[in-house]
């Protein structure tokens, strides 16, 4: 259930019997022709959709992350890593206090990864808590099933381009992008990273059929329940 969907009774309740919290974590940041807060949306609705049998409190989503090279496009909000750091250990001190003991954290963001040291730093400080990480998109079965589609999928393609990431206000975009040197891309400044990457998709098709999304969405939701379910 999500956190926007309850009140403070409702939570106090649900501690007293069950420890287990959802903490998403996205981002604001280009994604070509779909919305800049794709990450969040994604990271939240998944997180969602696989707690809702269960009943377990989904928090939203936390929307800004660690997304420096993409700074040169307009809309990009980026958290330093130290401020990124201290805003999840926040959070997690709070979610400490309602009674939460078990936390999977569903990423949405490549560039948030550092979340996982934060999380094992804390955990040395609080021995009682368990923080899981989960990046959805790229867990094994869902990778797998990305990759049986299409092999070519990044940033900005197909991959995130679901009916929740589109924008309503802008045409689709079809056809095949050559894939960039990803490698190169972390070699470079805000700006030139704009330069090389112009769109903002990192290569592979713009649009795949919705039926395809929708059977990589269902693997995903099922792979994220079953993290929850396994505690």
């Amino acid at each position: 259930m999500r956190i926007a969907d309850m009140d403070w009774r409702m939570v106090e309740d649900w501690v007293r019997h069950d420890d287990r919290c959802a903490l998403p974590l996205g981002s604001t940041e280009q994604h070509a022709g779909l919305s800049l807060a794709t990450d969040a949306i994604l990271a939240e609705r998944v997180a969602a959709e696989a707690a809702e049998p269960l009943g377990v409190p989904v928090f939203p989503a936390l929307p800004y992350g660690l997304t420096p090279y993409f700074t040169a496009f307009p809309g990009t909000v980026t958290l330093r890593v130290a401020t990124y750091a201290l805003v999840l250990r926040d959070v997690f001190d709070s979610l400490k206090q309602a009674g939460f003991r078990r936390v999977l954290i569903v990423n949405g963001h490549g560039g948030n990864v550092p979340a996982g040291s934060v999380a094992q730093e804390w955990m040395m400080e609080n021995p009682d808590m368990h923080i899981r990480l989960h990046h959805w998109w790229r867990a094994p079965l869902t990778s797998a099933a990305v990759r049986a589609i299409d092999p070519v999928a990044s940033h900005a393609s197909w991959m995130e381009n679901f009916p929740w990431t589109r924008l309503p206000n802008r045409p689709p975009q079809d056809g095949i992008k050559r894939m960039v040197d990803v490698e190169r891309l972390g070699m470079l400044p805000p700006f030139e990273v704009r330069t090389l990457i112009e769109d903002g998709n990192f290569g592979g098709r713009y649009q795949r059929d919705d039926a395809e999304m929708l059977e990589i969405w269902d693997v995903a939701v099922r792979e994220t329940r079953a993290l929850l379910e396994s505690w």
